[in-house]
């Protein structure tokens, strides 16, 4: 009995012990598995060479971090769908919070037609945009590229849209923060075609991708069809298909598939339209006469009905001549020819004259912040 029951033990240790080391082994090779995983992401987004760029800046005392995915789904909460702040053409958007408590915006990322060289080059573009210091920009603090997908990790803006601000219907937006919003769209636009090092085509500028700060300064957000500006021996960026969004599309872009700067002042044509009228880009439930902002104003400016197109809320607080600037300004960026259309820089320069003249009229000094004073976004669903 003593023999059968050292037997018996010795043979259910053996299998405890078989266990294990199959359990060992098991966990061994998954790991592995991961960790090759992870590294084949790493290099197919650009890692590596993004890793030795790094290097370079940190020496200049540039600030980038490359996180990852755990630390990206600890400050999530495992991408709980609580966290989301909203779903779009371009990627997913979280709301997290890193360990120090910075509290960020992450974004899963969708490389346009996952083209393989898009891929490659996909962390080094990321760099350059992070290089980005502008205020009215959004901070780009860094990425993780040891995912199929890759994610960016964005300052967190608190206070939404400017597409949630005028057509979210919960407050009048005075003249004054409509001017100012535009103004430092303009100026942090003009800094990308002109001051970035490489300049930078937006490709995708609308209202939903201007967020507000918690005083409703502008911050231009989602580089989601962003492009690095041509060589000076290229005419334009030639993609192979057409990125952006309806309402806001420079027409001549949508004929040649040339994406250029004037692109994105015919985009910021359509914004400053919806600041003037308060009415959306494209509005697919509205008469046919009525759906696009662009037609409509068009229309009503060679019929000389401009006035009626307006927002009423805003007339009563500036001058005529004011608004029909800001529209006459509005119509030299949506020509349908890009060389007709006024450089960013010229157009953030003529805001910047229309502010100033603006502010001689003591109804629109210190109100703009005051009147919104008790409306707050922090959906930032369009993002």
């Amino acid at each position: 009995m003593i023999f059968f029951f050292f037997i018996c033990t010795g043979f259910s240790i053996g299998v405890v012990m078989l266990a294990l080391g199959m359990t060992c082994t098991y966990a061994i090779q998954e790991k592995r598995r991961v960790a090759v995983v992870k590294t084949r992401h790493f290099r197919q987004h650009g890692g590596q060479l993004l890793f030795e760029e790094m290097k370079k800046s940190n020496k200049q005392g540039m600030s980038f971090t490359l996180f990852t995915k755990q630390e990206l789904q600890e400050a999530t909460g495992n991408f709980d769908e609580r966290h989301v702040l909203g779903k779009g053409g371009n990627g997913t958007v979280y709301r997290g919070t890193l360990q120090d408590g910075t509290a960020v915006a992450i974004k899963r990322c969708r490389i346009a037609g996952e083209d393989e060289r898009q891929q490659r080059e996909f962390g080094m573009e990321t760099l350059i945009l992070a290089q980005i210091n502008h205020k009215n920009i959004v901070k780009l603090y860094g990425c993780c590229l040891e995912v199929e997908v890759p994610m960016l990790v964005y300052q967190f803006i608190p206070n939404g849209t400017l597409y949630q601000l005028l057509h979210g219907g919960a407050a009048v937006v005075p003249f004054a923060v409509r001017l100012r919003i535009a103004h430092e769209t303009a100026e942090a636009l003009a800094y990308l075609h002109s001051m970035a090092s490489p300049p930078i085509i937006h490709g995708d500028v609308k209202s939903p991708n201007i967020l507000l700060d918690e005083n409703y300064g502008a911050k231009v957000s989602d580089f989601g069809a962003s492009s690095l500006a041509p060589a000076p021996t290229d005419e334009a960026h030639l993609v192979t298909f057409v990125q952006g969004t309806c309402g806001y599309l420079d027409p001549e872009y949508m004929q040649t598939c040339r994406l250029t700067e004037k692109s994105d002042v015919y985009s910021f044509g359509v914004v400053l339209l919806e600041l003037l009228t308060s009415r959306k880009a494209l509005n697919l439930a509205a008469p046919d006469d009525e759906k696009s902002v662009v037609a409509s104003f068009l229309t009503a400016a060679r019929d000389g009905r401009l006035d009626g197109l307006l927002d009423a809320r805003i007339k009563s607080e500036v001058g005529a001549e004011t608004l029909e600037r800001v529209a006459k300004l509005a119509k030299l960026c949506l020509e349908m020819s890009g060389e007709r259309r006024p450089s960013m820089r010229e157009v953030a320069e003529e805001l910047d004259g229309i502010r100033k003249a603006s502010s001689q009229n003591p109804c629109l000094l210190g109100e703009g912040e005051e009147a919104l004073s008790d409306y707050s976004v922090v959906d930032m669903c369009d993002w």
